[in-house]
């Protein structure tokens, strides 16, 4: 890079930075009474926090009601939520079918200790969207869903080495950047380049026959919303299939881009599939399924069976307000409705920042997208934050990184606010989001 470039840089950086200060500092001055509550909060929890990927600096918001696609702070500010619980709340805020649902499996006893009448129900919704799923288990969460769907693999077999991708995130134990963090567990991963093709071709033919398992996301979800490229993804499919290892797809956050997830789209068959987030109608859920000869190991009629627990796996809460959103809410054509929103939205975004010479972009698929900085600004991470403190300060809530997954209750007003927003914002800090290189 040339010197000119590199001051370039410079001015840059210390223009976001200096901007997102005073940004930072209009936010403090507006929510005393989320830093108050986040104050509280560390007398019982380190940091005050319970849930990293919430905690952001100089304090965490603290929202007290949610309505629709609104959101309301502490403060008594009112946002347009339009990160949807991290793609979890597909149905918005306290849907009135969900919350029937809930209060009627209330009525009837909350831990019923057995087998209960609700689970049959949402276990067949999902077989009859998803073709690679022949049978389903459920868990808590979507971690648990795909550390079962790794197990399962390492079982089915006999080997033990497990294939992810750089920039993946499978959980709160599976969390890939460049390798495996601090707190993934100690399975024996390879961690590979995403929409690398060939060279992954050329690994999974070199270690195919110590692999258990290929664990993919057919799109990044926390690594940006990058879409996996159709031919890496049917290279995956084939490879596996040749090296007798289990193609895993992570569907927790792409099953909303059809009633058949990202692999419907791509006609592809995963061996295992793993859900979560909304399936569960807004409350604690994950499952993972996939042919049946691989989940009749869990069939406990089985003497050699795998044994698969959870207190809670069956919660008929979850199971109820599950059942009720995707029998009552997300029919195909709400589905394809947001996605269509979502898409356009994200032309919409791209086609200003164009015009305004920014240096900004937004990828994705459908419903789910997510804000880069362009034309390597070595600042990113700070201009994603300056972003996200300009629109709080503006009344839209989305992720600190970035994220946008819109829920069914955002409808074209508030997108149309919120192009008109992005608008504002471009032209007021003008200096901040246009990087010359």
């Amino acid at each position: 890079m040339s010197a000119a470039a590199n001051q370039r840089d410079a001015r840059s950086t210390k223009t976001v930075e200096r901007e997102l200060a005073e940004a930072k500092r209009g936010y403090s001055l507006r929510n005393p009474a989320s830093f108050e509550r986040w104050q509280a909060a560390a007398c019982a929890m380190p940091g005050g926090n319970t849930r990293t990927v919430l905690f952001f600096e100089p304090f965490p918001i603290c929202m007290v009601r949610g309505e629709g696609c609104l959101l309301f702070d502490a403060d008594g500010h009112r946002y347009v939520d339009l990160l949807g619980e991290y793609t979890a709340g597909i149905y918005g805020h306290s849907n009135p079918v969900i919350r029937r649902a809930i209060a009627a499996a209330l009525d009837n006893g909350i831990s019923l200790s057995a087998h209960n009448h609700l689970e049959l129900g949402l276990a067949r919704l999902i077989c009859d969207r998803f073709t690679s799923i022949e049978l389903v288990r459920f868990t808590n969460s979507g971690t648990e869903a795909n550390l079962m769907a790794i197990a399962t693999a390492i079982a089915a077999t006999g080997r033990r080495r497990v294939l992810v991708f750089q920039g993946s995130y499978h959980g709160g134990v599976l969390a890939f950047g460049t390798g495996p963090s601090r707190t993934t567990v100690p399975h024996d991963f390879i961690v590979a380049p995403y929409n690398d093709t060939d060279g992954v071709r050329e690994l999974i033919r070199r270690d195919g026959a110590a692999l258990a398992a290929i664990l993919v996301e057919p799109m990044l979800g926390a690594g940006g919303c990058v879409p996996g490229e159709p031919a890496f993804l049917e290279m995956l499919a084939e490879e596996a299939r040749a090296a007798g290892a289990m193609l895993v797809f992570d569907e927790i956050q792409t099953s909303r881009l059809s009633p058949g997830g990202r692999q419907e789209l791509l006609g592809i068959s995963p061996d295992l599939t793993t859900l979560g987030k909304y399936f569960g109608g807004g409350l604690s859920f994950g499952a993972f399924g996939g042919r049946a000869n691989l989940m009749s190991l869990y069939d406990p009629r089985r003497p050699d069976h795998l044994a698969h627990a959870g207190t809670f796996n069956n919660n008929v809460l979850s199971m109820a307000a599950g059942y009720a959103g995707l029998s009552q809410l997300l029919s195909p054509d709400a589905l394809q409705s947001l996605n269509r929103r979502g898409d356009a939205l994200r032309t919409a975004l791209n086609e200003q920042f164009a015009e305004s010479a920014c240096g900004l972009s937004v990828s994705g698929l459908g419903s789910l997208m997510n804000f880069h900085a362009i034309n390597g600004i070595p600042s990113e991470r700070d201009v994603l934050l300056l972003l996200f403190f300009d629109l709080l300060e503006r009344g839209f809530y989305c992720s600190p990184r970035g994220l946008i997954a819109l829920s069914l209750a955002v409808g074209d007003p508030e997108l149309a606010e919120f192009r008109s927003v992005i608008g504002d914002i471009l032209r007021a800090r003008r200096s901040a989001y246009t990087f010359d290189h």
